[in-house]
Protein backbone atom coordinates (compact mmCIF):
# COMPACT_ATOMS: atom_id res chain seq x y z
CA UNK A 1 0.00 0.00 0.00
CA UNK A 2 1.40 3.69 -1.06
CA UNK A 3 2.31 5.19 1.92
CA UNK A 4 -0.23 8.19 3.39
CA UNK A 5 1.11 11.49 3.47
CA UNK A 6 -0.31 14.51 5.28
CA UNK A 7 -1.85 16.59 2.72
CA UNK A 8 -5.88 17.64 3.07
CA UNK A 9 -7.42 14.37 1.42
CA UNK A 10 -5.29 12.43 4.29
CA UNK A 11 -6.67 15.05 7.18
CA UNK A 12 -10.39 14.07 5.50
CA UNK A 13 -10.22 10.34 5.12
CA UNK A 14 -8.35 10.25 9.01
CA UNK A 15 -10.77 12.33 10.39
CA UNK A 16 -13.71 9.86 8.84
CA UNK A 17 -12.11 7.10 10.10
CA UNK A 18 -11.63 8.67 13.95
CA UNK A 19 -15.05 9.45 13.52
CA UNK A 20 -16.30 6.44 12.26
CA UNK A 21 -14.48 4.64 15.43
CA UNK A 22 -16.15 6.81 17.82
CA UNK A 23 -19.79 5.70 16.61
CA UNK A 24 -20.81 9.09 15.23
CA UNK A 25 -20.95 8.47 11.97
CA UNK A 26 -23.72 5.80 11.85
CA UNK A 27 -26.61 5.00 9.15
CA UNK A 28 -29.17 6.35 11.43
CA UNK A 29 -27.74 9.57 12.14
CA UNK A 30 -27.19 10.23 8.15
CA UNK A 31 -29.91 8.37 5.69
CA UNK A 32 -32.51 6.85 6.89
CA UNK A 33 -31.49 3.54 5.11
CA UNK A 34 -34.55 0.63 5.42
CA UNK A 35 -35.65 -2.37 3.66
CA UNK A 36 -38.07 -1.88 0.75
CA UNK A 37 -37.10 1.36 0.47
CA UNK A 38 -38.06 1.36 -3.26
CA UNK A 39 -41.42 -0.72 -2.99
CA UNK A 40 -43.70 2.62 -3.15
CA UNK A 41 -41.64 4.37 -5.91
CA UNK A 42 -40.50 1.62 -7.80
CA UNK A 43 -41.49 -1.71 -7.27
CA UNK A 44 -39.63 -3.81 -9.31
CA UNK A 45 -36.51 -2.71 -8.86
CA UNK A 46 -34.95 -5.39 -7.18
CA UNK A 47 -35.81 -7.63 -9.61
CA UNK A 48 -34.79 -5.74 -12.07
CA UNK A 49 -31.01 -5.62 -10.44
CA UNK A 50 -31.56 -9.42 -10.58
CA UNK A 51 -32.30 -10.33 -13.46
CA UNK A 52 -29.73 -7.97 -15.38
CA UNK A 53 -27.00 -9.71 -12.55
CA UNK A 54 -28.20 -12.92 -13.75
CA UNK A 55 -27.85 -12.59 -17.74
CA UNK A 56 -24.63 -10.85 -16.94
CA UNK A 57 -23.10 -14.23 -15.16
CA UNK A 58 -24.83 -16.34 -17.72
CA UNK A 59 -22.56 -14.64 -20.17
CA UNK A 60 -19.87 -14.76 -18.12
CA UNK A 61 -19.91 -16.37 -14.70
CA UNK A 62 -16.71 -14.73 -12.88
CA UNK A 63 -18.68 -11.25 -13.30
CA UNK A 64 -20.96 -12.37 -10.11
CA UNK A 65 -17.89 -12.05 -7.83
CA UNK A 66 -16.66 -9.05 -10.26
CA UNK A 67 -20.02 -7.18 -8.89
CA UNK A 68 -20.09 -8.76 -5.61
CA UNK A 69 -16.12 -7.04 -5.17
CA UNK A 70 -17.58 -3.73 -6.06
CA UNK A 71 -19.37 -3.16 -2.47
CA UNK A 72 -16.40 -3.84 -0.81
CA UNK A 73 -14.28 -1.35 -3.05
CA UNK A 74 -17.03 1.52 -2.35
CA UNK A 75 -18.18 1.23 1.29
CA UNK A 76 -14.41 1.31 2.51
CA UNK A 77 -13.79 4.50 0.86
CA UNK A 78 -15.43 7.49 2.59
CA UNK A 79 -18.63 4.88 2.90
CA UNK A 80 -21.18 3.30 0.39
CA UNK A 81 -21.78 6.52 -2.30
CA UNK A 82 -20.85 4.34 -5.38
CA UNK A 83 -17.79 6.93 -6.04
CA UNK A 84 -16.19 3.85 -7.19
CA UNK A 85 -17.98 4.10 -10.56
CA UNK A 86 -17.05 7.39 -11.16
CA UNK A 87 -14.85 7.97 -14.52
CA UNK A 88 -12.56 10.62 -14.49
CA UNK A 89 -12.48 13.89 -15.62
CA UNK A 90 -9.69 16.72 -15.74
CA UNK A 91 -10.46 18.11 -12.79
CA UNK A 92 -10.66 14.63 -10.85
CA UNK A 93 -8.87 11.14 -10.41
CA UNK A 94 -11.38 9.05 -9.14
CA UNK A 95 -11.02 5.71 -7.72
CA UNK A 96 -10.64 3.11 -10.82
CA UNK A 97 -6.96 4.20 -10.66
CA UNK A 98 -6.43 3.52 -7.12
CA UNK A 99 -3.76 0.73 -6.33
CA UNK A 100 -6.16 -1.78 -5.21
CA UNK A 101 -8.78 -1.29 -8.58
CA UNK A 102 -6.22 -0.25 -11.28
CA UNK A 103 -6.48 -3.81 -13.53
CA UNK A 104 -8.21 -5.32 -10.60
CA UNK A 105 -11.80 -4.13 -10.42
CA UNK A 106 -13.91 -5.26 -13.18
CA UNK A 107 -17.76 -5.33 -14.16
CA UNK A 108 -18.33 -2.01 -14.38
CA UNK A 109 -20.44 -2.14 -17.92
CA UNK A 110 -22.77 -5.15 -15.83
CA UNK A 111 -23.51 -1.82 -13.38
CA UNK A 112 -24.16 0.28 -16.42
CA UNK A 113 -26.75 -2.35 -18.07
CA UNK A 114 -28.55 -2.27 -14.72
CA UNK A 115 -28.90 1.29 -14.28
CA UNK A 116 -29.84 2.13 -18.14
CA UNK A 117 -32.49 -1.18 -16.83
CA UNK A 118 -33.67 0.94 -13.81
CA UNK A 119 -33.71 4.74 -15.64
CA UNK A 120 -35.82 3.02 -18.51
CA UNK A 121 -38.40 2.14 -15.97
CA UNK A 122 -38.39 4.54 -12.88
CA UNK A 123 -36.21 7.84 -14.12
CA UNK A 124 -33.95 9.48 -11.52
CA UNK A 125 -35.02 7.04 -9.02
CA UNK A 126 -32.83 4.80 -7.92
CA UNK A 127 -29.32 5.47 -6.95
CA UNK A 128 -25.77 3.95 -7.99
CA UNK A 129 -25.09 3.32 -4.48
CA UNK A 130 -27.69 1.19 -4.19
CA UNK A 131 -27.29 -0.82 -7.29
CA UNK A 132 -23.85 -2.08 -5.86
CA UNK A 133 -25.59 -2.96 -2.84
CA UNK A 134 -28.36 -5.18 -4.50
CA UNK A 135 -25.96 -6.64 -7.23
CA UNK A 136 -23.64 -8.26 -4.44
CA UNK A 137 -26.40 -9.81 -2.77
CA UNK A 138 -27.44 -10.59 -6.17
CA UNK A 139 -24.31 -11.95 -7.20
CA UNK A 140 -23.93 -13.85 -3.73
CA UNK A 141 -27.56 -15.29 -4.01
CA UNK A 142 -27.14 -16.72 -7.73
CA UNK A 143 -23.48 -18.32 -6.70
CA UNK A 144 -25.46 -20.28 -4.57
CA UNK A 145 -24.34 -18.06 -1.25
CA UNK A 146 -27.45 -16.62 0.90
CA UNK A 147 -30.26 -14.52 0.91
CA UNK A 148 -31.01 -11.16 2.49
CA UNK A 149 -32.77 -8.44 2.55
CA UNK A 150 -30.56 -5.19 1.88
CA UNK A 151 -31.61 -1.55 3.55
CA UNK A 152 -31.57 0.89 0.76
CA UNK A 153 -31.99 4.48 0.51
CA UNK A 154 -28.32 5.85 -0.27
CA UNK A 155 -27.43 8.44 -2.29
CA UNK A 156 -24.86 9.04 -5.24
CA UNK A 157 -21.43 11.06 -4.09
CA UNK A 158 -20.18 14.21 -6.18
CA UNK A 159 -17.01 13.37 -6.37
CA UNK A 160 -14.14 10.51 -5.79
CA UNK A 161 -10.79 10.59 -4.88
CA UNK A 162 -8.00 7.88 -6.21
CA UNK A 163 -5.80 9.24 -2.79
CA UNK A 164 -8.23 8.08 -0.06
CA UNK A 165 -8.32 4.54 -1.81
CA UNK A 166 -4.95 4.59 -1.42
CA UNK A 167 -5.20 5.08 1.40
CA UNK A 168 -7.51 2.97 3.38
CA UNK A 169 -7.90 -0.15 1.08
CA UNK A 170 -5.23 -3.37 1.96
CA UNK A 171 -3.02 -4.60 -0.05
CA UNK A 172 -2.94 -8.54 -1.29
CA UNK A 173 -0.04 -8.47 0.99
CA UNK A 174 -1.47 -7.90 4.05
CA UNK A 175 -0.87 -9.90 7.09
CA UNK A 176 -3.94 -10.96 9.90
CA UNK A 177 -2.60 -7.86 11.98
CA UNK A 178 -3.10 -5.13 9.79
CA UNK A 179 -6.44 -6.28 8.15
CA UNK A 180 -7.58 -6.68 12.16
CA UNK A 181 -6.92 -2.94 12.79
CA UNK A 182 -7.94 -1.86 9.70
CA UNK A 183 -11.20 -3.57 10.67
CA UNK A 184 -11.79 -2.58 13.78
CA UNK A 185 -11.40 1.38 12.66
CA UNK A 186 -14.68 0.58 10.68
CA UNK A 187 -16.52 -0.89 13.70
CA UNK A 188 -16.38 -4.13 12.67
CA UNK A 189 -15.32 -7.53 14.50
CA UNK A 190 -12.90 -10.40 13.75
CA UNK A 191 -15.93 -12.31 12.67
CA UNK A 192 -17.01 -9.90 10.28
CA UNK A 193 -13.28 -9.78 9.28
CA UNK A 194 -12.91 -13.93 8.39
CA UNK A 195 -16.39 -13.57 7.38
CA UNK A 196 -16.19 -11.23 4.82
CA UNK A 197 -13.09 -13.04 3.50
CA UNK A 198 -15.25 -15.62 2.38
CA UNK A 199 -16.15 -13.44 -0.56
CA UNK A 200 -13.19 -14.95 -1.76
CA UNK A 201 -15.15 -17.96 -2.29
CA UNK A 202 -15.54 -17.30 -5.92
CA UNK A 203 -13.92 -15.47 -8.45
CA UNK A 204 -10.16 -15.02 -9.80
CA UNK A 205 -7.45 -13.10 -8.62
CA UNK A 206 -4.10 -12.17 -10.99
CA UNK A 207 -0.57 -13.78 -10.45
CA UNK A 208 0.59 -9.90 -9.70
CA UNK A 209 -1.08 -10.12 -6.46
CA UNK A 210 0.91 -13.26 -5.33
CA UNK A 211 4.66 -13.58 -6.99
CA UNK A 212 5.80 -12.14 -4.29
CA UNK A 213 4.76 -14.99 -2.13
CA UNK A 214 6.00 -17.82 -4.72
CA UNK A 215 9.69 -16.40 -5.35
CA UNK A 216 10.38 -13.44 -2.68
CA UNK A 217 8.05 -13.20 0.69
CA UNK A 218 8.77 -11.15 2.93
CA UNK A 219 12.20 -10.35 1.20
CA UNK A 220 13.55 -13.97 1.80
CA UNK A 221 14.40 -14.97 -1.73
CA UNK A 222 12.16 -17.80 -0.75
CA UNK A 223 8.66 -18.99 -1.12
CA UNK A 224 5.72 -18.34 1.42
CA UNK A 225 6.30 -21.19 4.14
CA UNK A 226 2.84 -21.24 4.67
CA UNK A 227 1.72 -22.92 1.21
CA UNK A 228 1.48 -26.30 0.65
CA UNK A 229 4.10 -27.59 -2.12
CA UNK A 230 1.92 -29.17 -4.38
CA UNK A 231 -0.43 -26.29 -4.85
CA UNK A 232 2.43 -24.36 -4.82
CA UNK A 233 4.26 -26.01 -7.47
CA UNK A 234 0.69 -25.02 -9.75
CA UNK A 235 0.77 -21.78 -9.07
CA UNK A 236 4.75 -22.06 -9.99
CA UNK A 237 3.39 -23.17 -13.58
CA UNK A 238 0.50 -20.45 -13.60
CA UNK A 239 2.78 -17.72 -12.75
CA UNK A 240 6.32 -17.78 -13.54
CA UNK A 241 8.84 -15.40 -11.81
CA UNK A 242 9.03 -13.14 -15.06
CA UNK A 243 5.34 -14.26 -16.39
CA UNK A 244 2.01 -12.06 -17.51
CA UNK A 245 1.35 -10.77 -13.79
CA UNK A 246 -2.39 -10.30 -15.51
CA UNK A 247 -2.95 -14.17 -15.69
CA UNK A 248 -5.61 -15.50 -12.93
CA UNK A 249 -6.06 -18.31 -11.06
CA UNK A 250 -9.25 -19.67 -8.71
CA UNK A 251 -9.22 -18.12 -5.43
CA UNK A 252 -10.48 -21.75 -4.00
CA UNK A 253 -11.31 -25.14 -5.50
CA UNK A 254 -15.17 -23.90 -6.11
CA UNK A 255 -14.31 -20.62 -7.21
CA UNK A 256 -18.12 -20.43 -9.14
CA UNK A 257 -19.59 -22.05 -6.25
CA UNK A 258 -20.14 -19.60 -3.27
CA UNK A 259 -19.28 -22.20 -0.05
CA UNK A 260 -17.43 -22.92 2.56
CA UNK A 261 -14.29 -24.02 0.26
CA UNK A 262 -12.15 -21.07 1.00
CA UNK A 263 -11.64 -21.91 4.42
CA UNK A 264 -11.03 -25.75 3.95
CA UNK A 265 -8.27 -24.31 1.34
CA UNK A 266 -6.92 -22.12 4.38
CA UNK A 267 -6.30 -24.55 6.43
CA UNK A 268 -4.90 -27.23 3.56
CA UNK A 269 -2.64 -24.17 3.01
CA UNK A 270 -4.08 -23.50 -0.18
CA UNK A 271 -4.89 -19.99 0.35
CA UNK A 272 -4.46 -18.04 -3.09
CA UNK A 273 -3.51 -14.94 -1.76
CA UNK A 274 -1.26 -13.67 1.47
CA UNK A 275 -3.92 -11.50 2.82
CA UNK A 276 -6.49 -14.78 2.96
CA UNK A 277 -3.92 -17.17 4.22
CA UNK A 278 -2.80 -15.33 6.77
CA UNK A 279 -6.10 -15.04 8.35
CA UNK A 280 -5.44 -19.26 9.42
CA UNK A 281 -1.33 -18.68 9.55
CA UNK A 282 -0.47 -15.25 11.38
CA UNK A 283 -3.21 -15.08 14.00
CA UNK A 284 -4.98 -17.77 16.67
CA UNK A 285 -8.47 -15.43 16.81
CA UNK A 286 -8.89 -15.52 13.19
CA UNK A 287 -7.66 -19.14 12.60
CA UNK A 288 -10.24 -19.98 15.00
CA UNK A 289 -12.98 -18.15 12.71
CA UNK A 290 -11.58 -19.85 9.90
CA UNK A 291 -11.82 -23.28 11.69
CA UNK A 292 -15.33 -23.10 13.11
CA UNK A 293 -16.42 -21.90 9.19
CA UNK A 294 -14.85 -24.90 7.36
CA UNK A 295 -16.77 -27.38 9.25
CA UNK A 296 -19.94 -24.98 9.55
CA UNK A 297 -21.42 -23.52 6.36
CA UNK A 298 -24.18 -22.02 8.01
CA UNK A 299 -22.43 -20.03 10.69
CA UNK A 300 -20.48 -18.91 7.62
CA UNK A 301 -23.30 -17.35 6.02
CA UNK A 302 -24.94 -15.87 8.85
CA UNK A 303 -22.21 -14.11 9.45
CA UNK A 304 -21.73 -12.90 5.89
CA UNK A 305 -24.78 -11.54 6.16
CA UNK A 306 -24.21 -9.69 9.18
CA UNK A 307 -21.15 -8.48 8.10
CA UNK A 308 -22.45 -7.29 4.65
CA UNK A 309 -25.09 -5.68 6.15
CA UNK A 310 -22.78 -3.55 8.30
CA UNK A 311 -20.27 -2.87 5.72
CA UNK A 312 -23.38 -1.51 3.88
CA UNK A 313 -24.47 0.81 6.69
CA UNK A 314 -20.97 2.43 6.49
CA UNK A 315 -21.54 6.17 5.64
CA UNK A 316 -20.45 9.73 5.81
CA UNK A 317 -22.51 12.86 5.64
CA UNK A 318 -21.99 14.59 1.92
CA UNK A 319 -23.63 16.07 -0.42
CA UNK A 320 -25.33 13.35 -2.87
CA UNK A 321 -27.69 13.05 -5.94
CA UNK A 322 -29.31 10.21 -7.62
CA UNK A 323 -27.00 9.74 -10.84
CA UNK A 324 -28.51 9.32 -14.29
CA UNK A 325 -25.02 7.48 -15.51
CA UNK A 326 -23.42 5.88 -13.11
CA UNK A 327 -19.84 6.92 -14.29
CA UNK A 328 -20.68 10.52 -14.00
CA UNK A 329 -22.21 13.30 -12.22
CA UNK A 330 -25.73 14.62 -13.55
CA UNK A 331 -23.88 18.14 -13.83
CA UNK A 332 -21.00 17.36 -15.76
CA UNK A 333 -19.85 19.59 -18.40
CA UNK A 334 -20.97 18.08 -22.08
CA UNK A 335 -17.10 17.49 -23.32
CA UNK A 336 -16.46 15.27 -19.93
CA UNK A 337 -19.71 13.46 -20.39
CA UNK A 338 -19.01 12.54 -24.09
CA UNK A 339 -15.20 11.87 -22.76
CA UNK A 340 -17.15 9.35 -20.19
CA UNK A 341 -19.66 7.69 -22.19
CA UNK A 342 -16.85 7.02 -24.64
Amino acid sequence: MRPASFTATSLILYLFLFLLRRGTLTTGEITPLRRGFYAGVCPEAEQIVRETIRRAMTKEARSGASVMRLQFHDCFVNGCDGSLLLDDTPTMIGEKLALSNINSLRSFEVIDEVKEALEKACPGVVSCADIIIMAARDAVVLSGGPNWEVKLGRKDSLSASQEASDNIMPSPRSNATFLINLFHKFNLSITDLVALSGSHSIGMGRCFSIVFRLYNQSGTGRPDPHMDPRFRFKLNRLCPVSGDGNITGRLDATPAKFDNRYFKDLRRQRGFLNSDQTLFSDDARTMAVVKRYSVDQKAFFADFVEGMVKLGDLQIDQPGEIRRNCRIVNDAPREETREAVS
